[in-house]
Protein backbone atom coordinates (compact mmCIF):
# COMPACT_ATOMS: atom_id res chain seq x y z
CA UNK A 1 0.00 0.00 0.00
CA UNK A 2 1.16 3.23 -0.68
CA UNK A 3 1.94 5.36 1.93
CA UNK A 4 -0.87 8.25 1.18
CA UNK A 5 -3.20 5.61 1.91
CA UNK A 6 -1.88 4.34 4.88
CA UNK A 7 -3.92 5.32 7.83
CA UNK A 8 -2.52 7.63 10.62
CA UNK A 9 -3.42 7.35 14.19
CA UNK A 10 -3.62 10.84 16.45
CA UNK A 11 -4.30 9.74 19.69
CA UNK A 12 -7.94 7.75 19.94
CA UNK A 13 -8.33 8.60 16.10
CA UNK A 14 -7.42 6.73 12.99
CA UNK A 15 -7.95 9.18 9.50
CA UNK A 16 -7.99 6.79 6.88
CA UNK A 17 -5.61 8.44 4.29
CA UNK A 18 -3.11 11.18 4.51
CA UNK A 19 -4.42 13.12 1.93
CA UNK A 20 -6.21 15.82 4.04
CA UNK A 21 -8.20 19.13 3.00
CA UNK A 22 -6.63 22.30 3.78
CA UNK A 23 -9.32 25.10 5.60
CA UNK A 24 -9.71 27.27 2.86
CA UNK A 25 -11.82 30.31 3.55
CA UNK A 26 -15.32 30.49 1.45
CA UNK A 27 -16.68 33.94 2.65
CA UNK A 28 -20.29 32.35 1.87
CA UNK A 29 -22.08 32.85 4.91
CA UNK A 30 -24.84 35.48 3.43
CA UNK A 31 -26.98 36.01 6.24
CA UNK A 32 -23.38 37.44 8.12
CA UNK A 33 -24.11 36.07 11.59
CA UNK A 34 -21.32 33.61 11.03
CA UNK A 35 -23.98 30.29 10.57
CA UNK A 36 -22.95 28.25 7.56
CA UNK A 37 -25.65 26.57 5.59
CA UNK A 38 -26.21 24.93 2.32
CA UNK A 39 -22.96 25.96 0.63
CA UNK A 40 -20.95 24.95 3.32
CA UNK A 41 -23.04 21.04 3.52
CA UNK A 42 -21.95 21.18 -0.24
CA UNK A 43 -19.03 22.24 -0.27
CA UNK A 44 -17.40 20.49 2.76
CA UNK A 45 -19.39 17.31 1.93
CA UNK A 46 -18.07 17.53 -1.87
CA UNK A 47 -14.74 16.37 -0.65
CA UNK A 48 -15.88 13.65 1.77
CA UNK A 49 -17.27 11.85 -1.28
CA UNK A 50 -14.27 12.97 -3.20
CA UNK A 51 -12.06 10.81 -0.93
CA UNK A 52 -10.03 13.16 1.60
CA UNK A 53 -9.37 11.36 4.63
CA UNK A 54 -9.73 14.80 6.83
CA UNK A 55 -12.01 17.32 5.57
CA UNK A 56 -10.88 20.77 7.54
CA UNK A 57 -13.19 23.61 7.32
CA UNK A 58 -12.17 26.98 7.06
CA UNK A 59 -10.58 30.12 9.39
CA UNK A 60 -13.72 29.92 12.18
CA UNK A 61 -13.94 33.29 14.27
CA UNK A 62 -13.95 32.48 17.78
CA UNK A 63 -15.82 35.71 18.04
CA UNK A 64 -17.46 38.29 16.17
CA UNK A 65 -14.78 40.48 15.65
CA UNK A 66 -12.49 37.44 14.75
CA UNK A 67 -13.66 36.78 11.41
CA UNK A 68 -11.83 37.82 8.39
CA UNK A 69 -15.13 39.27 6.60
CA UNK A 70 -19.13 39.50 7.89
CA UNK A 71 -19.44 36.65 5.77
CA UNK A 72 -16.86 34.40 7.75
CA UNK A 73 -18.43 31.44 9.62
CA UNK A 74 -18.13 31.23 13.36
CA UNK A 75 -17.89 28.88 16.20
CA UNK A 76 -19.20 31.15 18.97
CA UNK A 77 -22.73 30.69 19.41
CA UNK A 78 -24.84 27.72 19.48
CA UNK A 79 -26.85 28.07 15.90
CA UNK A 80 -23.85 28.08 14.77
CA UNK A 81 -22.67 24.41 16.71
CA UNK A 82 -26.19 23.18 15.36
CA UNK A 83 -25.23 24.28 11.83
CA UNK A 84 -21.72 22.83 11.78
CA UNK A 85 -23.18 19.84 13.31
CA UNK A 86 -25.32 18.69 9.99
CA UNK A 87 -22.08 19.43 7.56
CA UNK A 88 -19.95 17.07 10.50
CA UNK A 89 -22.86 14.25 10.15
CA UNK A 90 -22.20 14.51 6.50
CA UNK A 91 -18.84 13.90 6.38
CA UNK A 92 -19.17 11.38 8.55
CA UNK A 93 -21.67 9.60 6.72
CA UNK A 94 -18.90 9.08 3.99
CA UNK A 95 -15.90 7.93 5.92
CA UNK A 96 -14.11 11.17 6.35
CA UNK A 97 -13.26 13.10 9.88
CA UNK A 98 -14.16 17.05 10.25
CA UNK A 99 -11.93 19.56 11.40
CA UNK A 100 -12.19 23.26 12.26
CA UNK A 101 -9.70 25.87 12.28
CA UNK A 102 -10.37 28.08 15.24
CA UNK A 103 -9.25 31.84 14.39
CA UNK A 104 -9.26 35.34 15.00
CA UNK A 105 -8.51 37.97 12.05
CA UNK A 106 -7.19 40.70 14.49
CA UNK A 107 -5.86 43.58 12.24
CA UNK A 108 -6.60 41.53 8.98
CA UNK A 109 -9.94 41.67 9.93
CA UNK A 110 -13.35 43.67 9.23
CA UNK A 111 -12.71 43.52 5.71
CA UNK A 112 -14.59 43.19 2.36
CA UNK A 113 -14.86 40.00 0.45
CA UNK A 114 -13.55 40.35 -3.40
CA UNK A 115 -16.78 40.33 -4.56
CA UNK A 116 -18.27 43.33 -2.15
CA UNK A 117 -15.36 46.01 -2.89
CA UNK A 118 -11.64 46.28 -1.09
CA UNK A 119 -9.99 46.86 2.24
CA UNK A 120 -11.98 47.89 5.58
CA UNK A 121 -15.63 47.65 5.71
CA UNK A 122 -16.85 51.10 8.27
CA UNK A 123 -18.81 50.07 11.21
CA UNK A 124 -21.23 51.88 10.04
CA UNK A 125 -21.52 49.71 7.13
CA UNK A 126 -21.35 45.92 9.35
CA UNK A 127 -17.63 46.63 10.50
CA UNK A 128 -15.91 46.38 13.52
CA UNK A 129 -13.04 47.93 15.18
CA UNK A 130 -9.70 45.65 14.93
CA UNK A 131 -7.54 44.40 17.77
CA UNK A 132 -4.21 43.57 17.76
CA UNK A 133 -0.50 43.20 19.27
CA UNK A 134 -0.20 46.55 17.56
CA UNK A 135 -1.53 49.63 16.56
CA UNK A 136 -0.15 49.96 13.24
CA UNK A 137 -2.58 48.78 10.12
CA UNK A 138 -2.07 45.96 7.84
CA UNK A 139 -1.31 47.85 4.62
CA UNK A 140 -4.57 49.23 3.19
CA UNK A 141 -6.95 48.43 5.89
CA UNK A 142 -7.86 50.46 9.13
CA UNK A 143 -5.61 50.50 11.81
CA UNK A 144 -6.31 48.38 14.85
CA UNK A 145 -6.94 48.94 18.68
CA UNK A 146 -3.91 47.08 20.44
CA UNK A 147 -5.45 44.64 23.09
CA UNK A 148 -5.08 45.07 26.51
CA UNK A 149 -4.11 42.98 29.16
CA UNK A 150 -7.66 41.96 30.72
CA UNK A 151 -9.01 41.59 26.93
CA UNK A 152 -6.21 38.93 26.01
CA UNK A 153 -7.56 36.86 29.01
CA UNK A 154 -10.97 36.63 27.65
CA UNK A 155 -9.58 36.21 24.37
CA UNK A 156 -8.04 33.11 25.27
CA UNK A 157 -11.06 32.08 26.79
CA UNK A 158 -13.08 32.60 23.43
CA UNK A 159 -10.88 30.05 22.00
CA UNK A 160 -11.36 27.68 24.61
CA UNK A 161 -15.30 27.81 24.26
CA UNK A 162 -14.87 27.90 20.81
CA UNK A 163 -12.77 24.21 21.21
CA UNK A 164 -15.45 23.08 23.14
CA UNK A 165 -18.53 24.24 20.79
CA UNK A 166 -16.50 22.24 17.67
CA UNK A 167 -16.52 19.05 19.81
CA UNK A 168 -20.42 19.81 20.94
CA UNK A 169 -20.93 20.27 16.57
CA UNK A 170 -19.18 16.86 16.25
CA UNK A 171 -15.64 17.43 14.47
CA UNK A 172 -12.98 14.77 15.39
CA UNK A 173 -9.69 17.39 15.07
CA UNK A 174 -9.26 21.62 15.97
CA UNK A 175 -6.85 23.36 14.36
CA UNK A 176 -6.05 26.70 16.19
CA UNK A 177 -4.27 29.17 13.47
CA UNK A 178 -1.24 30.85 14.18
CA UNK A 179 -0.32 31.60 10.22
CA UNK A 180 -1.14 34.02 7.62
CA UNK A 181 -0.90 37.18 9.14
CA UNK A 182 -3.72 36.38 11.40
CA UNK A 183 -4.21 37.64 15.27
CA UNK A 184 -1.67 35.02 16.43
CA UNK A 185 0.93 35.31 13.89
CA UNK A 186 0.67 38.87 14.79
CA UNK A 187 1.63 38.13 18.27
CA UNK A 188 4.31 35.74 17.29
CA UNK A 189 6.34 38.20 15.00
CA UNK A 190 8.77 40.99 15.98
CA UNK A 191 7.35 42.53 12.62
CA UNK A 192 3.84 43.37 14.11
CA UNK A 193 4.68 43.31 17.94
CA UNK A 194 5.73 46.36 19.18
CA UNK A 195 4.13 45.85 22.71
CA UNK A 196 6.26 46.41 26.00
CA UNK A 197 4.54 43.93 28.90
CA UNK A 198 4.77 40.38 28.88
CA UNK A 199 3.20 39.58 25.69
CA UNK A 200 6.15 41.72 23.46
CA UNK A 201 9.62 41.35 23.31
CA UNK A 202 11.09 38.26 24.10
CA UNK A 203 10.30 34.98 21.63
CA UNK A 204 9.14 33.29 25.28
CA UNK A 205 6.43 36.74 25.35
CA UNK A 206 5.98 36.91 21.31
CA UNK A 207 4.62 33.02 21.87
CA UNK A 208 3.10 33.49 25.52
CA UNK A 209 -0.55 33.85 23.75
CA UNK A 210 -0.29 30.62 21.89
CA UNK A 211 0.66 29.37 24.36
CA UNK A 212 -2.05 29.89 26.77
CA UNK A 213 -4.69 29.55 23.55
CA UNK A 214 -2.73 26.23 22.94
CA UNK A 215 -3.31 24.91 26.57
CA UNK A 216 -6.81 26.26 26.98
CA UNK A 217 -8.17 24.54 23.56
CA UNK A 218 -6.18 21.15 24.79
CA UNK A 219 -8.29 21.21 28.40
CA UNK A 220 -11.28 22.08 26.39
CA UNK A 221 -11.83 19.51 23.89
CA UNK A 222 -10.27 16.43 25.65
CA UNK A 223 -8.62 13.87 23.70
CA UNK A 224 -9.42 15.06 20.35
CA UNK A 225 -6.35 15.73 18.15
CA UNK A 226 -4.86 19.35 18.35
CA UNK A 227 -3.39 20.57 15.42
CA UNK A 228 -1.59 24.64 15.31
CA UNK A 229 -0.69 26.13 11.54
CA UNK A 230 2.34 28.13 11.69
CA UNK A 231 3.43 30.23 8.78
CA UNK A 232 7.04 29.73 9.11
CA UNK A 233 8.37 32.15 7.86
CA UNK A 234 7.85 35.86 7.45
CA UNK A 235 10.05 36.19 4.50
CA UNK A 236 11.77 39.56 5.73
CA UNK A 237 15.00 39.80 7.56
CA UNK A 238 13.98 40.37 11.50
CA UNK A 239 10.73 38.74 10.66
CA UNK A 240 9.38 35.57 11.62
CA UNK A 241 11.83 32.54 10.85
CA UNK A 242 12.00 29.06 10.71
CA UNK A 243 13.70 28.90 13.73
CA UNK A 244 11.22 30.94 15.83
CA UNK A 245 8.56 28.16 14.38
CA UNK A 246 10.74 25.30 15.62
CA UNK A 247 10.91 26.15 19.08
CA UNK A 248 7.86 27.73 19.56
CA UNK A 249 6.34 24.15 18.09
CA UNK A 250 8.24 22.38 20.60
CA UNK A 251 6.58 24.48 23.35
CA UNK A 252 3.29 23.48 22.12
CA UNK A 253 4.25 20.27 21.51
CA UNK A 254 4.67 19.93 25.71
CA UNK A 255 1.25 21.50 26.17
CA UNK A 256 -0.56 19.32 23.91
CA UNK A 257 -0.87 20.01 20.42
CA UNK A 258 -0.43 16.85 17.97
CA UNK A 259 0.65 17.83 14.82
CA UNK A 260 1.90 21.04 13.09
CA UNK A 261 0.43 22.10 9.61
CA UNK A 262 2.91 24.30 8.29
CA UNK A 263 2.64 27.23 5.87
CA UNK A 264 4.18 30.33 5.26
CA UNK A 265 3.95 34.00 4.88
CA UNK A 266 0.53 36.17 5.02
CA UNK A 267 1.86 38.95 7.63
CA UNK A 268 3.26 41.66 5.55
CA UNK A 269 2.49 42.63 1.85
CA UNK A 270 5.41 43.18 -1.05
CA UNK A 271 7.91 40.32 -0.19
CA UNK A 272 8.87 37.76 -2.60
CA UNK A 273 7.68 34.15 -1.96
CA UNK A 274 9.75 31.60 -4.06
CA UNK A 275 6.93 29.77 -5.25
CA UNK A 276 6.78 26.40 -6.98
CA UNK A 277 5.66 22.73 -6.51
CA UNK A 278 5.65 21.61 -2.59
CA UNK A 279 7.73 25.00 -1.50
CA UNK A 280 6.96 24.45 1.68
CA UNK A 281 7.90 21.36 2.00
CA UNK A 282 10.86 21.96 3.52
CA UNK A 283 9.54 24.06 5.90
CA UNK A 284 7.61 21.12 7.58
CA UNK A 285 10.48 18.81 7.08
CA UNK A 286 11.85 21.09 9.38
CA UNK A 287 9.63 21.56 12.00
CA UNK A 288 9.44 17.44 11.88
CA UNK A 289 13.17 17.35 12.72
CA UNK A 290 13.15 19.65 15.73
CA UNK A 291 9.56 18.77 16.98
CA UNK A 292 9.56 14.57 16.51
CA UNK A 293 6.29 15.65 16.23
CA UNK A 294 4.23 14.82 12.98
CA UNK A 295 3.73 17.51 10.74
CA UNK A 296 1.74 18.38 7.30
CA UNK A 297 3.00 19.60 4.39
CA UNK A 298 0.92 22.13 1.74
CA UNK A 299 1.34 24.25 -1.26
CA UNK A 300 1.01 23.63 -4.72
CA UNK A 301 0.69 19.41 -4.47
CA UNK A 302 -0.61 18.62 -7.40
CA UNK A 303 -0.92 14.82 -7.77
CA UNK A 304 -1.25 11.74 -6.13
CA UNK A 305 2.49 10.63 -7.38
CA UNK A 306 3.71 14.21 -6.29
CA UNK A 307 2.40 13.22 -2.96
CA UNK A 308 3.26 10.07 -2.50
CA UNK A 309 7.03 11.13 -3.53
CA UNK A 310 7.26 13.65 -0.50
CA UNK A 311 5.73 11.31 2.08
CA UNK A 312 8.25 9.05 1.04
CA UNK A 313 11.46 11.28 1.69
CA UNK A 314 10.09 10.53 5.29
CA UNK A 315 10.02 13.35 7.17
CA UNK A 316 6.38 14.54 6.33
CA UNK A 317 3.14 12.90 7.95
CA UNK A 318 0.44 14.52 5.82
CA UNK A 319 -0.31 16.08 2.41
CA UNK A 320 -2.56 19.00 2.80
CA UNK A 321 -4.13 20.36 -0.17
CA UNK A 322 -6.27 23.17 -1.31
CA UNK A 323 -6.28 24.61 -5.04
CA UNK A 324 -6.22 20.71 -6.17
CA UNK A 325 -9.40 19.94 -4.26
CA UNK A 326 -10.85 23.13 -5.26
CA UNK A 327 -10.00 22.52 -8.89
CA UNK A 328 -11.24 18.56 -8.21
CA UNK A 329 -13.60 17.54 -5.17
CA UNK A 330 -12.35 13.98 -6.42
CA UNK A 331 -8.84 14.57 -6.10
CA UNK A 332 -8.75 11.66 -3.21
CA UNK A 333 -10.14 9.29 -5.62
CA UNK A 334 -7.68 10.30 -8.50
CA UNK A 335 -4.92 10.09 -6.15
CA UNK A 336 -5.81 6.80 -5.39
CA UNK A 337 -6.14 5.78 -9.21
CA UNK A 338 -2.59 7.44 -9.80
CA UNK A 339 -1.05 5.09 -7.38
CA UNK A 340 -2.76 2.03 -7.96
CA UNK A 341 -4.48 2.14 -4.51
CA UNK A 342 -7.74 0.09 -4.30
CA UNK A 343 -10.10 2.56 -2.12
CA UNK A 344 -13.89 2.56 -1.39
CA UNK A 345 -16.20 5.31 -4.21
CA UNK A 346 -19.52 6.42 -2.79
CA UNK A 347 -22.31 3.65 -4.34
CA UNK A 348 -23.69 6.09 -5.96
CA UNK A 349 -20.60 7.54 -8.15
CA UNK A 350 -19.18 3.74 -8.48
CA UNK A 351 -20.29 3.55 -12.11
CA UNK A 352 -17.77 6.50 -12.95
CA UNK A 353 -14.59 4.86 -11.27
CA UNK A 354 -11.78 4.48 -13.71
CA UNK A 355 -11.25 1.25 -15.59
CA UNK A 356 -8.24 -1.16 -14.13
CA UNK A 357 -4.92 -0.91 -15.90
Amino acid sequence: MSKLFTPIQIRDLEIKNRLWVAPMCMYSCENQDGVVGEFHLVHLGARALGGAGLVIAEASGVNPAGRITPWCPGIWNQQQVGAWSKVVDFIHSHGSKAGIQLAHAGRKGSTHREQSGAGSIEVSSGGWETVSATDQAFPGYAAPRRLGAAEIAALVEDFAKAGRNAIEAGFDVVEIHAAHGYLLHQFLSPLTNDRTDEYGGSLENRARLLLEVVKAVRDAIGNAPLLVRFSATDYVEGGWDQEQTNQVAIWCKQLGADLFDISSGGLVTGVKIPTGPGYQVTLAESAKTATGTAVAAVGQITSGKQAEEILQQGLVDVILAGREFLRDPFFGLRAAHELGESVSWPVQYSRGQWPSA
